[in-house]
Protein backbone atom coordinates (compact mmCIF):
# COMPACT_ATOMS: atom_id res chain seq x y z
CA UNK A 1 0.00 0.00 0.00
CA UNK A 2 0.98 3.60 -0.59
CA UNK A 3 -0.09 6.65 1.39
CA UNK A 4 0.06 9.94 -0.49
CA UNK A 5 0.45 12.90 1.87
CA UNK A 6 1.23 16.61 1.85
CA UNK A 7 3.67 18.68 3.88
CA UNK A 8 4.17 17.17 7.31
CA UNK A 9 4.41 20.56 8.93
CA UNK A 10 0.93 21.62 7.80
CA UNK A 11 -1.16 18.68 6.56
CA UNK A 12 -3.37 17.66 9.46
CA UNK A 13 -5.47 15.41 7.23
CA UNK A 14 -2.35 13.54 6.09
CA UNK A 15 -1.23 13.00 9.68
CA UNK A 16 -4.35 11.08 10.65
CA UNK A 17 -3.96 7.94 8.50
CA UNK A 18 -0.16 8.16 8.67
CA UNK A 19 0.00 7.98 12.46
CA UNK A 20 -2.66 5.26 12.46
CA UNK A 21 -0.71 3.09 10.04
CA UNK A 22 2.62 3.71 11.73
CA UNK A 23 1.42 3.19 15.30
CA UNK A 24 -0.40 -0.05 14.46
CA UNK A 25 2.55 -1.37 12.42
CA UNK A 26 0.66 -1.67 9.14
CA UNK A 27 3.26 -1.52 6.35
CA UNK A 28 2.98 1.18 3.71
CA UNK A 29 5.09 3.31 1.41
CA UNK A 30 4.93 7.07 1.90
CA UNK A 31 4.62 9.40 -1.08
CA UNK A 32 4.98 13.05 -0.07
CA UNK A 33 3.84 15.88 -2.31
CA UNK A 34 4.77 19.47 -1.55
CA UNK A 35 1.99 22.05 -1.34
CA UNK A 36 4.48 24.54 -2.77
CA UNK A 37 5.02 22.55 -5.94
CA UNK A 38 3.25 24.33 -8.84
CA UNK A 39 2.24 20.89 -10.09
CA UNK A 40 0.79 19.75 -6.75
CA UNK A 41 -2.80 19.53 -8.03
CA UNK A 42 -1.68 17.70 -11.16
CA UNK A 43 0.40 15.26 -9.13
CA UNK A 44 -2.34 14.66 -6.57
CA UNK A 45 -4.89 14.13 -9.33
CA UNK A 46 -2.85 11.15 -10.49
CA UNK A 47 -3.87 9.41 -7.26
CA UNK A 48 -7.29 10.88 -6.44
CA UNK A 49 -10.17 12.44 -8.40
CA UNK A 50 -10.32 15.21 -5.79
CA UNK A 51 -6.63 16.15 -6.21
CA UNK A 52 -6.37 16.31 -2.43
CA UNK A 53 -4.39 14.42 0.20
CA UNK A 54 -4.31 12.02 1.91
CA UNK A 55 -4.90 9.14 -0.48
CA UNK A 56 -4.42 5.46 0.29
CA UNK A 57 -3.51 3.46 -2.80
CA UNK A 58 -3.94 -0.31 -2.57
CA UNK A 59 -2.72 -1.78 -5.86
CA UNK A 60 -4.94 0.00 -8.40
CA UNK A 61 -7.61 1.13 -5.92
CA UNK A 62 -7.59 4.57 -4.26
CA UNK A 63 -9.30 5.71 -1.05
CA UNK A 64 -9.16 9.50 -0.75
CA UNK A 65 -10.78 10.52 2.53
CA UNK A 66 -9.18 10.12 5.95
CA UNK A 67 -12.26 8.60 7.58
CA UNK A 68 -12.84 6.30 4.61
CA UNK A 69 -9.18 5.26 4.83
CA UNK A 70 -9.67 4.27 8.48
CA UNK A 71 -12.71 2.16 7.59
CA UNK A 72 -10.91 0.57 4.64
CA UNK A 73 -8.02 -0.38 6.91
CA UNK A 74 -10.41 -1.77 9.52
CA UNK A 75 -11.94 -4.07 6.92
CA UNK A 76 -8.61 -5.24 5.53
CA UNK A 77 -6.78 -5.54 8.86
CA UNK A 78 -9.49 -6.74 11.25
CA UNK A 79 -7.00 -7.79 13.94
CA UNK A 80 -4.96 -4.57 13.94
CA UNK A 81 -7.15 -2.72 16.44
CA UNK A 82 -8.20 0.08 14.12
CA UNK A 83 -11.35 0.52 16.19
CA UNK A 84 -12.04 -0.68 19.78
CA UNK A 85 -13.29 -4.24 20.16
CA UNK A 86 -16.16 -3.37 22.50
CA UNK A 87 -19.26 -2.45 20.43
CA UNK A 88 -20.21 0.59 22.51
CA UNK A 89 -16.64 1.86 22.68
CA UNK A 90 -16.34 1.33 18.93
CA UNK A 91 -19.55 3.28 18.30
CA UNK A 92 -18.42 6.15 20.48
CA UNK A 93 -14.99 6.17 18.84
CA UNK A 94 -16.66 6.44 15.45
CA UNK A 95 -18.92 9.24 16.70
CA UNK A 96 -15.96 11.25 17.95
CA UNK A 97 -13.87 10.61 14.84
CA UNK A 98 -16.77 11.76 12.68
CA UNK A 99 -17.26 14.83 14.89
CA UNK A 100 -13.59 15.72 14.54
CA UNK A 101 -13.86 15.11 10.80
CA UNK A 102 -16.72 17.58 10.37
CA UNK A 103 -16.63 20.04 13.27
CA UNK A 104 -14.34 22.34 15.28
CA UNK A 105 -14.08 24.83 12.41
CA UNK A 106 -13.08 27.72 14.68
CA UNK A 107 -10.14 25.77 16.06
CA UNK A 108 -9.07 24.67 12.59
CA UNK A 109 -9.18 28.20 11.20
CA UNK A 110 -7.61 30.08 14.11
CA UNK A 111 -5.01 27.44 14.97
CA UNK A 112 -4.04 25.62 11.76
CA UNK A 113 -1.55 22.82 12.27
CA UNK A 114 1.99 24.16 12.17
CA UNK A 115 4.14 21.54 13.86
CA UNK A 116 7.47 23.35 14.08
CA UNK A 117 6.14 26.80 15.01
CA UNK A 118 5.82 28.28 18.48
CA UNK A 119 2.86 30.67 18.66
CA UNK A 120 1.86 30.89 22.34
CA UNK A 121 -1.34 32.79 22.99
CA UNK A 122 -2.04 33.44 19.33
CA UNK A 123 -5.38 32.48 17.79
CA UNK A 124 -7.50 32.23 20.91
CA UNK A 125 -10.99 33.72 20.70
CA UNK A 126 -14.48 32.96 22.00
CA UNK A 127 -15.31 30.53 19.19
CA UNK A 128 -12.06 28.64 19.70
CA UNK A 129 -12.69 28.51 23.45
CA UNK A 130 -16.10 26.97 22.74
CA UNK A 131 -14.50 24.33 20.50
CA UNK A 132 -11.90 23.58 23.16
CA UNK A 133 -14.58 23.18 25.82
CA UNK A 134 -16.33 20.64 23.62
CA UNK A 135 -13.06 18.78 23.04
CA UNK A 136 -12.38 18.54 26.76
CA UNK A 137 -15.95 17.39 27.40
CA UNK A 138 -15.79 14.73 24.67
CA UNK A 139 -12.41 13.41 25.74
CA UNK A 140 -13.45 13.29 29.39
CA UNK A 141 -16.70 11.48 28.63
CA UNK A 142 -15.03 8.86 26.44
CA UNK A 143 -12.12 8.32 28.83
CA UNK A 144 -14.47 7.92 31.80
CA UNK A 145 -16.50 5.27 30.00
CA UNK A 146 -13.90 3.35 28.03
CA UNK A 147 -10.40 4.58 28.86
CA UNK A 148 -9.51 2.62 31.97
CA UNK A 149 -7.08 0.28 30.17
CA UNK A 150 -4.68 2.92 28.89
CA UNK A 151 -3.96 6.61 28.27
CA UNK A 152 -6.02 6.96 25.09
CA UNK A 153 -9.69 7.70 24.55
CA UNK A 154 -10.76 4.05 24.61
CA UNK A 155 -7.76 2.83 26.57
CA UNK A 156 -5.59 1.51 23.77
CA UNK A 157 -4.67 3.62 20.75
CA UNK A 158 -7.16 3.41 17.89
CA UNK A 159 -8.39 5.42 14.92
CA UNK A 160 -10.24 7.91 17.08
CA UNK A 161 -6.94 8.98 18.64
CA UNK A 162 -5.41 9.36 15.19
CA UNK A 163 -8.18 11.82 14.36
CA UNK A 164 -7.26 13.98 17.34
CA UNK A 165 -3.51 13.74 16.73
CA UNK A 166 -3.38 17.04 14.78
CA UNK A 167 -5.18 18.76 17.65
CA UNK A 168 -2.33 17.75 19.95
CA UNK A 169 0.15 19.52 17.69
CA UNK A 170 -2.11 22.58 17.41
CA UNK A 171 -2.46 22.87 21.17
CA UNK A 172 1.28 22.55 21.71
CA UNK A 173 2.11 25.13 19.02
CA UNK A 174 -0.27 27.64 20.59
CA UNK A 175 0.60 26.68 24.20
CA UNK A 176 -3.05 26.24 25.12
CA UNK A 177 -3.70 25.63 28.81
CA UNK A 178 -5.89 22.58 29.43
CA UNK A 179 -7.39 20.79 32.43
CA UNK A 180 -5.08 18.12 33.81
CA UNK A 181 -6.95 15.18 32.30
CA UNK A 182 -7.06 16.73 28.82
CA UNK A 183 -3.40 17.74 29.08
CA UNK A 184 -2.49 14.15 30.01
CA UNK A 185 -4.26 12.87 26.90
CA UNK A 186 -2.46 15.38 24.68
CA UNK A 187 0.84 14.35 26.27
CA UNK A 188 0.06 10.68 25.54
CA UNK A 189 -0.53 11.51 21.88
CA UNK A 190 2.64 13.58 21.60
CA UNK A 191 4.67 10.80 23.24
CA UNK A 192 3.77 8.25 20.56
CA UNK A 193 6.91 7.28 18.61
CA UNK A 194 5.02 7.90 15.36
CA UNK A 195 4.11 11.42 16.49
CA UNK A 196 7.72 12.12 17.41
CA UNK A 197 8.85 10.82 14.03
CA UNK A 198 6.32 13.04 12.24
CA UNK A 199 7.37 16.02 14.36
CA UNK A 200 11.05 15.57 13.53
CA UNK A 201 10.38 15.23 9.82
CA UNK A 202 8.01 18.22 9.85
CA UNK A 203 10.67 20.38 11.48
CA UNK A 204 13.22 19.26 8.88
CA UNK A 205 11.04 20.28 5.91
CA UNK A 206 11.60 24.05 6.11
CA UNK A 207 9.10 24.48 3.28
CA UNK A 208 7.12 27.67 3.95
CA UNK A 209 3.53 27.57 2.65
CA UNK A 210 2.07 31.05 2.90
CA UNK A 211 -1.61 30.04 2.86
CA UNK A 212 -0.99 27.85 5.93
CA UNK A 213 0.90 30.59 7.81
CA UNK A 214 -1.54 33.28 8.99
CA UNK A 215 0.77 34.43 11.79
CA UNK A 216 4.30 34.38 10.33
CA UNK A 217 6.08 35.78 7.31
CA UNK A 218 8.55 33.72 5.32
CA UNK A 219 11.39 35.68 6.90
CA UNK A 220 10.08 35.03 10.42
CA UNK A 221 9.82 31.32 9.69
CA UNK A 222 13.33 31.24 8.22
CA UNK A 223 14.67 32.96 11.32
CA UNK A 224 13.04 30.28 13.47
CA UNK A 225 14.64 27.55 11.35
CA UNK A 226 18.13 29.06 11.59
Amino acid sequence: MQLVIGNKNYSSWSLRPWVLLRTLDIPFTEIRLSFNDPDFKLQAHQYSPTAKVPVLVDHDFAVWDSLAIAEYLAEHFPDAGIWPADPQARAMARCLAAEMHSSFSALRQAMPMNVEASLPGIGMNDAVAKDLARLVEAWRDCRSRFGSDGPFLCGHFSAVDAFFAPVAFRLRTHAVTLPDDAAAYVDALLALPAMQEWHNEACAEQDFVSCDEPYRSADEAAAAWA
